[in-house]
């Protein structure tokens, strides 16, 4: 067979016929034992909250908002890392920061609502999917690691998570009244909105950088640590509400530097103008 007939062959073969490559079997085991403890404390909320224990089911997002900062960090830190775990976590997610707080909201709040309720459930549902994906488009095309696009769908669960908790003690059984049920549509649909909004909020991934940070910093973590451990109901309703305030502070902060940078030009441009020969002559 000449070397002619050999190329042809060669050319024609199917690529069927070419050897498969294979694919790694296994999981890594650690971060994706944290992935599965985060969905199953959403899978507890919804349990909790479908027997109308509301201040027990609030908590296990809370948990499961700790656990998926973990599991992503731990996976980084022993190079666990895999497309296998980027995936799990986000559907793990879908669970526990989209389903469970929707269930939650749903059960202690937006049901005296009726049909409108529903809809306002599914909507947070549906935006904390939308979300994720496109956190997960973002991270793969690389962006600023100091803040995310959109409010995070953990600190969006926190929202519902935190008031529910806060307002058990008032309201151990849920709301009846609609007129009552009014206000939770403001708590569910407010963070929905911000998940798939482009409004840029602050992201703390830069805290643990190997920079050095100063003393202070330990500090104002010891003073959350205790107001957490002391007044954990109002401590966590501040600290939810004040991440989704703190996105509108630096919107307005950037906008008025902005004017202030532009109007400062202006007025240096003026002067310049006003400088010139020809302005000079004019007068």
């Amino acid at each position: 067979m000449t070397e002619i007939q050999r190329t042809r062959l060669r050319f024609l073969r199917r690529a069927a016929d070419q050897p498969r490559r294979r694919l790694r079997r296994g999981v890594y085991l650690l971060p994706s034992l944290l992935t599965m403890a985060n969905m199953f404390c959403g899978y507890a909320c919804v349990v909790y909250a479908m027997r109308g224990e509301f201040e027990t089911a609030a908590p296990f997002i809370g948990f499961a908002v700790v656990l998926d900062m973990l599991d992503g960090r731990i996976a980084r830190l022993t190079g666990t890392t895999s497309a296998f775990g980027v995936e799990f976590d986000s559907l793990a997610d879908v669970i526990s920061f989209g389903m469970a707080p929707a269930i939650l909201s749903f059960q202690w709040g937006l049901s005296p609502l009726g049909r409108l309720g529903w809809a306002a459930g599914f909507l947070f549902v549906a935006a904390a999917a939308m979300r994720l994906a496109r956190f997960n488009i973002q991270t793969s095309t690389g962006g600023d690691k100091r803040y995310f696009v959109g409010m995070p769908s953990p600190a969006a669960a926190a929202i519902p998570a935190a008031t529910v908790f806060a307002a058990a003690t008032r309201y151990p059984a849920g709301l009846s009244d609609y007129r009552e049920a009014l206000p939770v549509l403001a708590m569910v649909l407010v963070p929905a909105v911000l998940m798939v909004s482009t409004i840029r909020f602050r992201s703390f991934k830069t805290l643990a950088s190997p920079t050095r940070r100063p003393y202070t910093v330990l500090i104002f973590v010891a003073a959350g640590i205790m107001l957490i451990a002391t007044h954990p109901r109002w401590a966590l309703v501040v600290m939810a509400y004040s991440y989704l305030a703190s996105a509108f502070v630096g919107l307005a902060v950037s906008r008025f530097r902005h004017r202030g940078g532009r109007g400062a030009a202006e007025i240096e441009h003026q002067n310049v103008d006003d400088a010139s020969p020809r302005s000079t002559v004019a007068k």
